[in-house]
């Protein structure tokens, strides 16, 4: 296969941008959409808070997987090439998984009184299988759903090259996708009965080849995305407001689903559960790529700085701000006391808030004045590099996100 020279895509920082925003409304919203304020007379808020920005994790995988196709698919496939590959991988994500559970696990233990009650053969063998199940605590196992992957990687990119030769072959990407999560789902539901389903690849198929497919389809795909709604065409114009009003209409869905759910009106099927998930959920992914490449056209330079910053940050910021949110809950009893008025809700706000800049502070800082915070936080930013190369899609491809 002959190896075509890529253009870095600067949008790509933006959409990780909008994914770790996600993350982290999602993260500061939970309890209060879950629990702590189901009497709320704005529960509906918090319960909209928490899904309607609950994107975050399934389109990082379809960005990992977007990027991952758009520079390996058009190259030789060589086992050189998957070495490097694998090297990187095990230097900027597997590295920093384990040092990170590692000390999420003792935090954890250390919170919850364990640490110096169990004998240390109990506590190691607890993290061990915390390790391999990616449970050292909540947000970690999308870090191992992205370790499945990479396992994956080389074998779903030498089958899709070989399906590349054959343009109806390759169009199968997706429906495969969707058929191969499906099917995992079911045999869950019937047979397998895994409690923590989330935490295994094949939940995520569809979002990881719709990646694919994008790549695969990107030179198409790019024309649509480049253009402003005056410039396009008409199918480009039906084909914007069908993403994006199907995507909508699909969030709002889920967010009803679940409001239904918490306030005991109505309980959905768990296929209608599943099905208006994966749909609200892949066409988000979509709508935050076409939504990162308006924003770069139209944004101000100064906009663009701080959003790329952001979107460098992305892994390590994701490692990080649980951190800041464990202690902020901690201290809620303190700040506000135990009522879910006014000062609850300013709580909440506050906490997304501190969530996000003290964790982009903090690890900013790592990558400024550290000289292995990559060792725990995953591959220093371009622009955080003392020396500065000129940047590539290999850059990308080899980013944590």
């Amino acid at each position: 296969m002959v190896s075509k020279m890529k253009e870095r895509l600067p949008q790509l920082d933006l959409f990780r941008a909008f994914a770790i925003f996600c993350v982290i409304q999602v993260h500061a919203s939970s309890f209060a959409a879950a629990e702590q304020a189901l009497s709320s007379p704005i529960h509906y808020f918090y319960n909209g808070m928490s899904i309607f920005f609950r994107v975050g994790t399934s389109s990082f995988i379809f960005l990992s997987s977007f990027v991952l196709f758009y520079n390996y698919y058009s190259k030789s496939y060589t086992m050189e090439r998957i070495g490097r590959f694998y090297k990187k991988r095990l230097l900027y994500i597997i590295l920093p998984y384990v040092l990170v559970s590692c000390c999420y696990f003792f935090v954890v233990s250390w919170y919850t009184k364990t640490l110096f009650n169990l004998p240390v053969t109990e506590l190691l063998g607890k993290l061990g299988i915390q390790l391999l199940t990616g449970s050292a605590y909540t947000h970690l196992y999308f870090v191992f759903i992205s370790i499945q992957f990479y396992l994956l990687f080389p074998l779903l990119l030498w089958l899709i090259q070989k399906m590349g030769r054959s343009k109806v072959a390759v169009a199968w990407i997706i429906p495969i996708g969707l058929v191969l999560q499906w099917g995992f789902f079911v045999w869950n539901k019937y047979d397998l009965h895994l409690v923590n389903k989330g935490s295994f690849a094949p939940s995520y198929f569809s979002f990881y080849l719709l990646g694919a497919a994008v790549a695969v389809y990107f030179d198409y795909i790019k024309d649509w995305l480049s253009k402003g709604w005056s410039d396009s065409t008409k199918r480009q114009k039906i084909v914007t407001a069908s993403l994006w009003g199907g995507w909508l209409l699909l969030s709002m869905v889920d967010v009803q689903l679940y409001y239904m759910l918490r306030q005991r009106i109505y309980t959905a099927s768990t296929y209608t559960f599943e099905l208006v998930w994966n749909i609200h959920l892949l066409l988000s992914a979509l709508v935050l790529l076409h939504a990162a490449f308006a924003v770069y056209r139209h944004a101000s330079a100064r906009w663009l700085r701080w959003l790329t910053r952001l979107g460098e940050l992305s892994f390590a910021i994701y490692l990080f701000h649980p951190v800041v949110l464990l202690v902020y809950r901690h201290l809620r009893y303190r700040l506000i006391g135990e009522g879910i008025g006014l000062a609850y809700f300013l709580y909440i706000i506050g906490g997304a808030i501190l969530a996000l800049a003290l964790s982009w502070g903090f690890t900013q800082f790592c990558f400024k004045r550290l000289p292995y915070a990559s060792v725990i936080l995953g591959n220093t930013p371009a622009s955080l590099k003392k020396t500065k190369p000129l940047a590539s899609v290999e850059d990308q491809a080899s980013a944590s996100f």
